[in-house]
């Protein structure tokens, strides 16, 4: 059996690609990548997001490419207060937060909001969580 080493990228399905630049630019300062033929990613430290517009999807794809059916939890360094001082200088809506969560290195605290498409997104502060260890959820053979 082999393991995997990481995650190179991942795709969201957008309706405009533009606005979802722009959102992702502004909101969170992920930088926006342009290839050959016009196509879009956002730069997300060594990692990236491919964007695909709606029904311009290129093959192969995902079998039900859909705008608003992503969850996607970004880690940052700054503290929570900081974060939603700036979200609330871009007008981003607020659905919940901070609360507290149990990521995939630990506890941290969370804020939850939409991107223009309707896709949930997490910021995440690991720093700021309460540091007591929290029951997680295991996966078959992994001990907690």
């Amino acid at each position: 059996m082999f393991k995997i080493a990481g995650l190179d990228h991942l795709v969201l399905t957008v309706r405009d690609p533009e606005a979802t630049c722009a959102f992702y630019q502004t909101v969170l300062g992920l930088e926006v990548v342009d290839f050959e033929g016009g196509s879009k990613a956002l730069a997300c430290g060594s990692q990236k997001i491919k964007l695909h517009q709606q029904g311009r999807e290129p093959e192969p794809r995902a079998q039900q490419p859909t705008p608003g059916s992503a969850d996607l939890c970004f880690i940052t360094a700054a503290s929570l207060p900081e974060v939603l001082a700036h979200l609330a200088t871009c007008g981003v809506a607020i659905i919940q937060g901070p609360v507290r969560r149990f990521g995939a290195r630990g506890p941290m605290e969370s804020i939850y909001f939409r991107d223009p498409d309707l896709n949930l997104i997490e910021l995440a502060n690991y720093g700021a969580a309460d540091p007591e260890p929290r029951e997680q959820i295991k996966t078959s053979g992994e001990k907690a």
